[in-house]
């Protein structure tokens, strides 16, 4: 007999979490019977401010198969937090997923900017990308770097070398999901190598929620101005030049309010 469970998930407790938290909002997905054109990330969506739709389509899956597939790929790469000896652990895990998960979004948004401004290719406009492979494929990426001798299991029964994963798993899901998202998972390729190699480095505690700090801002900020959400503490009113918001924080009761006008912004071109 194998290792109960549950040992398994206190060995790999930032891996548990995110499948946890994956399953709950499919579970609530369904429920609320949302499509993934209300989640998914597409650059019209981008273009618009819907900037936390970066988060929301990392964390969103619309069917049982493609959560399944993600969520078995990545119990299997949680190996990761079991290898703090080689540098890497829980901490390393968390940190560069919140890395894999920014990057990669604007990563392909750029690719879709490219092929539409560049090339024409007006099709990339609407494309709605949805799912946690991104990530799934950097962290495939990161460990056939760190640890070429280490194994991907995929649904308990297939077993790829984790150094070929990558790129086998990129050709096998376009061929077998014709809608899957080729440049979706290149660019968590792309983040993955550039993590693996050290061209990404220097995370650590402080690092790390700061980032997250400036996610969750920008997370609610968007929400709020592309009328997704609407956040009764918080307004933001236009100004003469729209690229200069005020905010104001709305205190309860007395009808006070802390109001924060931004600094002009002066543009700057790095040659």
């Amino acid at each position: 007999m194998g290792r109960p469970l549950i040992y398994e998930i206190l060995e790999k407790p930032a891996t548990s979490c995110i499948i946890g938290i994956c399953s709950a909002i499919w579970f609530y997905i369904q429920k609320k019977n949302i499509g993934y054109s209300h989640v998914g990330l597409s650059y019209e969506t981008a273009i618009e401010g819907h900037y936390w739709r970066i988060i929301t389509s990392a964390f969103s899956h619309i069917s049982i198969l493609h959560l399944v597939f993600n969520m078995s790929a990545l119990w299997s790469l949680g190996v990761v937090e079991k290898l703090g000896p080689l540098g890497l652990g829980v901490e390393y895990y968390l940190h560069y997923t919140l890395v894999l998960v920014v990057l990669s979004g604007l990563l392909v948004m750029g690719m879709y900017h490219i092929l539409i401004q560049r090339f024409r290719i007006e099709y990339f406009r609407r494309v709605t990308a949805v799912g946690y492979s991104c990530v799934v494929f950097g962290w495939m990426t990161i460990l056939s770097v760190k640890q070429p001798s280490s194994k991907l299991d995929l649904f308990g029964f297939l077993s790829l070398p984790i150094s070929f994963a990558p790129f086998e798993s990129l050709i096998f899901t376009s061929i077998i999901v014709p809608q899957a998202s080729f440049l979706g998972h290149l660019s968590g390729i792309i983040v993955g190598y550039a993590v693996a190699w050290g061209l990404i480095h220097g995370m650590n505690n402080f690092w790390a929620v700061s980032m997250l700090g400036w996610i969750v801002l920008v997370f609610i900020f968007s929400l709020k101005r592309s009328g997704a959400y609407d956040f009764s503490f918080l307004e933001i009113e236009s100004v003469t030049d729209p690229s200069l918001p005020a905010v104001r924080f709305l205190a309860s009761g007395n009808g006070r309010t802390l109001q924060m006008n931004a600094l002009p912004v002066v543009g700057v071109e790095i040659v």
